[in-house]
């Protein structure tokens, strides 16, 4: 069985010196006390959970200054509320895709299928003419790329190009 956390080998023997004095019966000394609290077993009780009270309270102030020192630290592995520096924005654009696919339709005018996509860090939408790239699929297919987004390999490819062709220009 396991020790219980607020019995250090200091806290026993202290429980065992109390339990030596008072022989089991009042701590303080009192022949015949008449307050239940002052006997050994309730005092002893009430001591443990004290001691159970101080030690939750330490780990949190532990934990407190821990995760204070941890917000102080000027090594940051990622932005926090806004704040770039040079290295974390390198980072976190070499990450970043180069646009965001939002959807895929069919245009009312051409009848063929484009998608809508946004640059990356940017508010600028594409609308992407994806021409003849879904001719290759059944009718179900199609329809599955268009409900969900799933594009072909030539779609993407077509993307990627317009995308590289609007960044250049």
């Amino acid at each position: 069985m396991a020790k219980p956390k607020w019995a250090t080998p200091v806290r026993q023997a202290h429980l065992v010196e109390l339990f030596y004095r008072s022989r089991g019966f009042c701590v303080f000394g009192h022949k015949q006390c008449p307050v239940p609290e002052h006997h050994y077993e309730i005092f002893c009780d009430n001591l443990i959970k004290d001691w159970i009270a101080d030690d939750r309270a330490q780990r949190q102030a532990e934990w407190d200054a821990e995760r204070r020192a941890l917000h102080r630290l000027s090594d940051r592995r990622y932005p926090l509320a806004g704040q770039f520096s040079a290295i974390s924005k390198d980072i976190f654009f070499d990450r970043q895709p180069q646009y965001y696919l939002e959807g895929i339709g069919i245009s009312g005018l051409t009848l063929k299928p484009f998608a809508k996509v946004r640059l990356a860090s940017s508010y600028i939408r594409l609308y992407i003419d994806l021409g003849d790239s879904l001719k290759d699929m059944s009718k179900n297919a199609r329809r599955k790329a268009l409900r969900y987004g799933r594009l072909t390999d030539t779609a993407r490819q077509r993307i990627n190009k317009a995308v590289r062709h609007y960044l250049d220009h």
